[in-house]
């Protein structure tokens, strides 16, 4: 990616400012019903940890789930999410859920260790990880199997926005989901929660933006019923709902 300049530099600022608004607060911008979108993208086989592994979000990665059994399991889990219309965005901000990337949110893993959720994330999920001169804390390059699209990604931090933390539960979905309610401290410990965070090719993660299962699914078609049982991990944790037509999808992603 050569470096953006004139009109180009405007235009990447005007889509950073697009996709804040839109609840996509997770893009890090460069230094200087058939099915929903994605339906085209890859079938790759997928790394990482099977969501039923990995209850708390401390493992990398989101492994696929094909047996019967584990797919049986994954739409008992999405049974118990609740439903509810989506209500309006008004009042949203991404300042609603504390800064962005802080390490001081209480009640979740990773939290208070000297290091932004940012980092901890790329850090879990990355391997061949090199730091910052100086710093145990700060990754400037690493190899990321994205489950997303199932591809293998050489990030460096100088093309920043080609791997994104992605809020598998958007924060403005949550928002217009009952979150708005919430204290400030809940909204904190949804937004840096590692189960509800996940690394992710740039350019998927902002397609996503705010949206539900019914609208997006990963374009890597064989992590989608992990995704969904992610999703439904993190709704049934934090008691919040999600659309008719959004768990309508998240069984069919898992055979239901």
């Amino acid at each position: 990616m050569k470096q953006l300049r004139g009109g180009a530099a405007a235009a990447a600022v005007m889509l950073g400012m697009a996709l804040l608004l839109a609840g996509c607060e997770n893009v890090d911008l460069p230094e200087a019903d058939s099915e929903p979108a994605g339906s085209d993208g890859p079938s790759g086989s997928g790394s990482g940890t099977s969501p039923f592994d990995n209850p708390d979000g401390t493992k990398p990665g989101l492994a696929p789930l094909t047996s019967d059994a584990d797919r049986a399991e994954a739409r008992a889990l999405i049974e118990k999410v609740a439903t509810k219309g989506r209500g309006p965005k008004t009042g949203y901000d991404r300042d609603e859920f504390g800064y962005a990337w802080m390490d001081t949110a209480d009640g979740v893993p990773l939290a208070r260790n000297g290091c932004d959720t940012r980092n901890d994330l790329l850090q879990r999920d990355g391997e061949d990880i090199r730091f910052r001169s100086g710093s145990d804390c700060v990754v400037i390059s690493m190899t990321l199997h994205d489950p997303y699209t199932g591809t293998t990604i050489e990030w460096r931090k100088q093309k920043a926005t080609e791997v994104q933390i992605d809020h598998m539960v958007p924060l403005s979905y949550s928002w217009q989901m009952g979150a708005a309610r919430w204290s400030e401290d809940k909204r904190e410990q949804l937004a840096n929660d590692p189960l509800n965070l996940i690394p992710a090719q740039g350019r998927a993660n902002s397609s996503k933006g705010d949206s539900g299962p019914a609208s997006w699914l990963p374009p890597n078609k064989r992590i989608r019923c992990s995704y969904v049982v992610r999703f439904a991990q993190v709704s049934v944790k934090y008691e919040l709902p999600v659309t008719a037509p959004d768990k309508e999808m998240m069984l069919r992603q898992c055979g239901g």
